[in-house]
């Protein structure tokens, strides 16, 4: 199981990498494991203000749709499209290549809640 140590992590199989006020946020290894192939991508459109804790779009997969869930408030810049075409990345990247959205985080310390690598590896064994 793949869980980068530079990544902060959510009880919900979320993973967020921080560059100042801006988020990237993706689904953990472990996340699109469990989903199964993935086969379509719901995200909102850039501009849209998120909240922590609250659904920000859906992802399904040949066995389920989950929700993705918020691990900060802010508003989105920036969506991954190339998932649109190829939702498949998320299995095959799901750090890289298989990010979801950018946001601009309203609070970062918003994140000091959340889980490092070695917190998220207990989490999920």
């Amino acid at each position: 199981m793949n869980v980068p140590a530079e990544l902060k992590y959510t009880s919900d199989h979320e993973w967020v990498k921080v560059e100042g006020d801006l988020a990237t946020i993706g689904i953990t290894d472990y996340a699109q494991g469990e989903l199964g192939d993935v086969v379509f991508v719901e995200l909102p459109e850039p501009g849209t203000e998120i909240n922590k804790g609250e659904s920000f779009g859906t992802i399904e997969a040949v066995k389920a749709v989950a929700d993705l869930f918020s691990p900060a408030s802010g508003e989105i810049t920036e969506l991954n499209e190339a998932l649109e075409d190829a939702p498949e990345t998320v299995n095959q990247d799901p750090y890289n290549d298989g990010w979801m959205v950018k946001v601009k985080l309203n609070d970062p310390s918003e994140l000091d809640e959340l889980m490092d690598a070695a917190a998220y590896e207990q989490h999920i064994s």
